[in-house]
């Protein structure tokens, strides 16, 4: 008789604060546990200092802290890592640290919004991330697909109001769709609400379409994702190809970077 597989634990990491945004951390975790898998449990984690300043600094330090939160979440025995964070900093160096799957929020939803659609957009949370997004794209191999990327102004105290007061959602949806309708005449299918705080304020649609182009829930396919990079590391032996990007950083390699001050 084949053994029912035991329980699955996802660790995802938020890039919040635990105290400031926790009404943002449990919503997410609602979410999360309500789509979650049959034997599949994610956990979410915050991040202390958050992400709360809109600059690259800002991302490596998040970059440092996510490779050393993999590495404690492999040695508690997780089963699977997500950069919950749209521009997943250090997705590449935390796939080298360890070797459960590792699967970042932008990565996943972009990959799979092109199975629904030819070409995709993007709108960002704010207009510093337009040039950030369209060098992820560039960095993915995925520019030809990409009708283009743009943004609301949304700052995080109008993301937290929007979730609880429907006048505050109608003015953040309103200005959303303003900026999707011109990615949809330049030929978008699919739009991707480019971070967390827009995917799990516009999660209530189900589905949410504008002129005929699908918003992607990108929470839930990233969970999905990982699920299924779990069930294929259980099943296959494999996370990720060794031969070169993904090359396993050494046990002395790891060891340097944990004793480093960053």
């Amino acid at each position: 008789m084949i053994e029912p597989p035991r329980p699955a634990r996802i660790w995802y990491q938020s890039f919040v604060h635990p105290t400031e945004q926790a009404p943002y951390i449990a919503r997410l975790q609602r979410l999360l546990d309500q789509v979650a898998g049959q034997g599949v449990r994610f956990e979410v984690h915050s991040l202390d200092p958050p992400d709360r300043f809109f600059h690259p600094l800002t991302e490596l330090r998040g970059a440092v802290q996510t490779i050393r939160l993999a590495l404690e979440a492999e040695r508690a025995g997780y089963d699977g890592f997500v950069i919950g964070h749209f521009q997943e900093p250090g997705l590449l160096e935390t796939r080298g640290a360890v070797d459960i799957p590792v699967v970042g929020l932008g990565e996943a939803t972009i990959l799979a919004s092109l199975t629904m659609g030819r070409r995709i957009g993007l709108v960002t949370i704010d207009p510093v991330f337009i040039d950030w997004h369209e060098r992820q794209v560039r960095a993915h191999g995925l520019e030809q697909r990409v009708a283009g990327v743009r943004a609301i102004h949304a700052d995080l105290a109008s993301f937290m109001q929007a979730f609880t007061d429907d006048a505050a959602y109608a003015g953040v949806r309103a200005e959303f769709i303003e900026q999707v309708r011109p990615l949809v005449t330049a030929g978008a299918e699919v739009v991707i609400p480019a971070g967390g705080l827009p995917m799990l304020l516009f999660a209530r649609e189900c589905p949410f379409v504008i002129d005929g182009a699908l918003v992607l829930n990108g929470i839930v396919t990233v969970a999905k994702a990982a699920e299924m990079a779990v069930s294929l590391h259980r099943l296959t032996g494999a996370a990720v190809s060794r031969r070169g990007t993904y090359a396993k950083a050494s046990t002395d390699c790891v060891n340097e970077f944990l004793g480093s001050r960053w």
